[in-house]
């Protein structure tokens, strides 16, 4: 596409967002980080160590630890949560092979709604996305590997001293800027190609003054008017986050957009990266081998200075097993559509590839939330959104991350018009101004800050896995149940949340297949620093450990476990499925392994035929500390079929009177 940047800033639509406070986003399942690694403060410790989320720093979850002891410094132990893809079917008769996870959120400053129905103060999106890559064995893998990290330092960026830099002397800047020991969720090599890339002169900047000189001597796409001194938060380009749908190239895959107005989806289907191929100039190294980066960010510029301004394409993984258009075009697998085009990682941009088409993000408008109120939304029901997810034909387990960016504006000024021809002394918003009220000198002032006017917040998960579906479960529906919440009451816990399952009324069909899950913290003291809010950890067992299990109740009034003899939730269960072993486990076994939080395998040692767990025995283990101190904060689970009917259950240890009801249904018709 042959446009100016102005062209752009029209074609591509800005959400621009607005507030005044610091409030925010918060993800509660996946639980999200906010930044936070293993801190045992209220506050995490570093606001820039991998996105910019504009959050409280009382906010988030810590990494889930695999065992009953903090990880420290072994990425190792820490755990993953692992959810099974789509089946091969995904989305044929009645969604069939689907995998279902429930997504939930608060926001601060409310959404959804319209002028007609329940108005708001102001207009939201919600953006939902994902980036992944094939899973390694290692931890940390190489230097371009999702993962958590052990330390909270941000990693490192220096810039090169030329735009005409080797490629060696590129790879030693990476070489020596990329940490193991640090979190990474976007490669070194997108931020080193925003930081250089010229920014979008186009957008609207209101009067903000955005530094003009990234010791190149232009302004960078590392400059936004929310981020006009450019601070850099891990490796996140500040101008694709502050946009959306971004004109250039991007890793991230677009999920849904909840959109303010359901007149807005179309625009957004089709404007997705997704679907909709970004152009980006492509300068070669002598060997001609692509450089990673570019100053131009438009056709006339880029090729004027002999590079290639090329269209590149998103995808959900690469088909390298398909060599040729016909093959590749003429490729079926799981519904699947495959194209032949060069992606927007590739090396030889003149070499198309095959890759398996990303499907359109899915659009509604955003469901509907009180302002300023940092709680549930219609109905008392959690903000949610139900996230199908993806099937990689490739066979191979994904190691994830996911992303929900919340976007808020008013209409002081036209979000969809107004561009870069009104910045500076045309901006219709000035900051903090003044108002004459007819009375003369008696002017008031106006609490405004345009480069808060106008705003994003986010949050993301720590990595994930996604992991391929064992034989005989490639059809079934899935529905994902997990726990959200840490350790501590409503007040030390805030803005996070306290113990619940998720979803916490699970309604499925028979036949369909439930996947239990968990991950907590061994860290969650809540201790100081406590910033604006009160510091501790009240709950039973302990101090700052999670600890979560789930045993059968008659009823959600009643607060003692069902005998497994009267049992109708475990008794007639089909285990499809059962970490590190096989699934020939009887009810019995697995009601005691989910009672335990997975201390305990089986019952008796006969029953547990693998040799890994002879020693998880009831008979062969120590015995379980009764409010479960020494059981694994993380359960990996079991997915399991239950017959038809109702079934409560609860959490032994944090379904508490003084500060919560953890308490769960599945009802099955």
């Amino acid at each position: 596409m042959n446009i100016d940047v102005k062209e752009m800033a029209r074609l591509y639509l800005i959400l621009v967002l607005v507030s005044q406070t610091c409030g925010d986003i918060y993800l509660h399942n996946m639980r999200g980080s906010n930044n936070r690694l293993g801190e045992k403060s209220a506050t995490r410790t570093n606001a820039n160590r991998m996105f910019n989320s504009q959050n409280n720093n009382r906010g988030g979850y810590n990494v889930g630890d695999a065992t009953d002891t903090p990880h420290g410094t072994d990425e190792g132990k820490q755990y993953r949560m692992k959810y099974f893809q789509s089946g091969p079917v995904k989305t044929l008769q009645n969604g069939a092979g689907e995998s279902r996870l429930v997504l939930e959120w608060t926001n601060q400053h409310g959404c959804g709604g319209n002028e007609d129905n329940s108005p708001q103060k102001q207009n939201c999106a919600l953006i939902l996305q994902y980036l992944c890559q094939d899973d390694v064995d290692s931890p940390t893998g190489t230097a371009d590997t999702l993962r958590n990290g052990v330390s909270t330092k941000t990693q490192d960026y220096k810039k090169p001293d030329s735009l005409t830099e080797s490629k060696s002397d590129a790879q030693t800047r990476k070489d020596d800027n990329v940490k193991s020991d640090r979190g990474l969720h976007e490669s070194w090599a997108w931020y080193d190609k925003c930081y250089l890339r010229e920014r979008n002169k186009g957008l609207f900047n209101a009067d903000q003054k955005l530094k003009t000189n990234n010791g190149l001597g232009y302004s960078s796409a590392a400059y936004t008017r929310q981020n006009p001194q450019g601070n850099r938060y891990g490796y996140e380009c500040p101008e694709e986050r502050d946009h959306f749908p971004y004109w250039h190239p991007t890793p991230w895959k677009d999920i849904a957009v909840l959109a303010e107005n359901a007149s807005m989806c179309s625009y957004y289907q089709s404007h997705s990266f997704n679907v909709q191929p970004k152009s980006e100039c492509v300068e070669m190294y002598p060997d001609n081998t692509r450089r990673h980066f570019s100053r131009w960010n438009n056709q006339a510029d880029c090729v004027a200075n002999a590079g290639q301004w090329v269209e590149l394409h998103n995808y959900l993984e690469k088909a390298p097993q398909f060599t040729s258009e016909s093959a590749c075009r003429n490729a079926r697998s799981a519904g699947l559509t495959y194209i032949w085009a060069v992606p927007y990682d590739a090396q030889q941009v003149t070499a198309k590839q095959c890759l398996v088409q990303l499907s359109r993000p899915d659009c509604s408008e955003a469901p509907w939330s009180r302002s300023n109120h940092l709680g549930n939304g219609v109905d008392g029901e959690p903000l949610n959104y139900t996230w199908v997810l993806p099937h990689f034909p490739s066979g191979k387990t994904k190691r994830c991350v996911f992303r929900i960016r919340y976007n808020i504006s008013t209409d002081d000024y036209d979000p969809y018009h107004t561009d870069s021809n009104y910045n500076g002394n045309m901006s219709p918003i000035k900051g903090n101004p003044y108002v004459d009220i007819g009375v003369g000198r008696s002017s008031l002032r106006l609490n405004i800050n345009t480069n808060q006017y106008g705003r994003i917040f986010q949050d993301r998960s720590h990595v994930f896995l996604l992991r391929t579906r064992p034989a005989g479960m490639q059809n079934d529906i899935i529905h994902n149940l997990n726990v959200r919440g840490k350790r501590g009451n409503i007040v030390q816990v805030y803005p996070a949340v306290e113990y619940d399952f998720v979803p916490n009324n699970l309604h499925v069909k028979t036949g369909e297949l439930v996947h239990i899950q968990w991950t907590g913290s061994n860290t969650h003291k809540n201790g100081p620093n406590g910033g604006d809010g009160q510091t501790g950890d009240d709950g039973e067992g302990k101090t700052a450990t999670d600890r979560n299990n789930l045993v059968e109740i008659f009823d959600r009034n009643d607060n003692y476990p069902i005998p497994f003899e009267k049992t109708t939730m475990w008794s007639g269960a089909e285990i499809k499925w059962i970490y590190h072993g096989k699934t020939s486990v009887s009810s019995k076994n697995l009601a005691v392994n989910m009672a335990s939080a997975g201390y305990y395998r089986c019952i008796k040692t006969v029953d547990c035929s693998e040799a890994a767990h002879q020693d998880y025995t009831v008979e062969s283990r120590d015995k379980l500390q009764d409010q479960l101190n020494n059981a694994p904060a993380s359960y990996e689970g079991a997915v399991v079929k239950f017959r038809q009917g109702t079934y409560h259950y609860m959490c032994t240890r944090n379904n508490n009177f003084t500060n919560r009801s953890q308490k769960g249904t599945i009802i099955v018709s």
